[in-house]
């Protein structure tokens, strides 16, 4: 079988690593000559082609304004009659538009994982692992058993439905938040220019509320505008909750203000916990640092020696007393809890922020 990604980024590098086979040949192909070469080179595909004609799965990892560019593309090319195309994209009706009129078969997909980190030197194997990936045919035949059985060593949660239904889940619960924190970081931004010590402020909680924030621009630039009309009912529907806390405000209403609250952490509290959704879900650990020399090369050392990996770190400076706080990012929950459990058998007080 060949499979050819288009789009050697985290996640089609990363796909072409989890799906790989002996009885299978990926190809990959990026706009980008340094992505082309460092997924060659480093074993992530085994050749480099564009020629989709010979391949019998196309997997269009890139933007979705330019996955319409491909498929408009690929309509004009001689294919095999067997050839499936899938997408990775965030969103799915306005490719479906188009798709409808495809002389070839055509299955909508999305893989609901991600990471702080982008390109193909992300590349990580089990990024897929125990979450959703899901798929939007236009019709569920024997094309789709293909597709999730070439699925199946990512360990993902295979879910099938319609593009309507998709792209106004995943409205809800990943591009309304996004717009929301990309609008409080400009507000904090706004603040700071007015109280310089705003910024040093915005660190702690706030800094992990508006996270999503640090996402590719140009990527939401185009989940906005192919998830436009969802988007546009969603804000408004926003903006009337909105406007309801302002009347509460207004009125002084303690009781709906609390009700406001208490519903809100009722829900919140019952969601799944670190489970991956339509968010990516991070995986960080809070040490206090006392002002001792060497007490983070200890740190360090503690989860180096056990083998797990840190894919990020940092040091707030949120406190001006004794302790300062690192944070340690992991791949997953397992090396989450296992780093917690050696860092505070070495006296360090540790915490995951749920």
């Amino acid at each position: 079988m060949k499979v050819l990604i288009v789009g050697l980024g985290l996640i089609g590098a990363s796909l072409a690593k989890a799906i790989k086979r002996p009885n299978m040949t990926i190809y990959g192909w990026d706009h980008l000559a340094e992505s082309r070469d460092f997924a060659k080179t480093h074993g992530i595909v085994d050749d480099l082609s564009d020629d989709f004609g010979e391949m019998d799965i196309i997997i269009l990892s890139v933007p979705i304004q330019t996955t319409l560019e491909y498929l408009k593309k690929l309509a004009k090319i001689e294919l095999k009659d067997s050839v499936i195309v899938t997408d990775t994209g965030s969103t799915k009706e306005k490719i479906f538009q188009l798709a409808e009129d495809l002389p070839f078969t055509f299955i909508g997909g999305h893989p609901m994982a991600g990471s702080h980190k982008s390109g193909v030197k992300a590349v990580n194997q089990n990024l897929f692992e125990e979450a959703y990936y899901i798929l939007t045919p236009k019709v569920e035949d024997q094309s789709v058993n293909v597709l999730q059985e070439i699925l199946t060593p990512t360990r993902a949660k295979i879910i099938i439905t319609d593009p309507a239904s998709h792209d106004e889940i995943v409205a809800v619960l990943s591009h309304l938040p996004h717009i929301v924190a990309a609008g409080l970081v400009k507000m904090s931004d706004q603040l700071a220019e007015d109280y310089p010590r705003a910024s040093q402020l915005a660190a702690g909680g706030f800094r992990d509320i508006t996270r999503i924030a640090s996402s590719d621009p140009r990527m939401w630039t185009d989940i906005l505008l192919t998830n436009r009309q969802t988007l546009l009912t969603l804000l408004k529907k926003w903006q009337d909750e909105i406007e309801k806390i302002q009347q509460y405000l207004v009125e002084e209403d303690q009781k709906a203000i609390y009700d406001f609250f208490n519903q809100a952490k009722y829900s919140r509290d019952r969601l799944p916990h670190k489970k991956q959704g339509a968010i990516p879900a991070f995986y960080d650990l809070y040490v206090d640092i006392p002002d001792i020399a060497g007490a983070i090369a200890q740190i360090t050392t503690i989860i180096s020696t056990a083998g797990i990996s840190i894919t990020n770190l940092k040091i707030q400076e949120t406190r001006e007393d004794i302790y300062g706080v690192l944070e340690l990012s992991f791949k997953n929950q397992v090396d989450l809890l296992q780093g917690q459990k050696l860092i505070a058998a070495e006296n360090f007080c540790c915490r995951v922020r749920s």
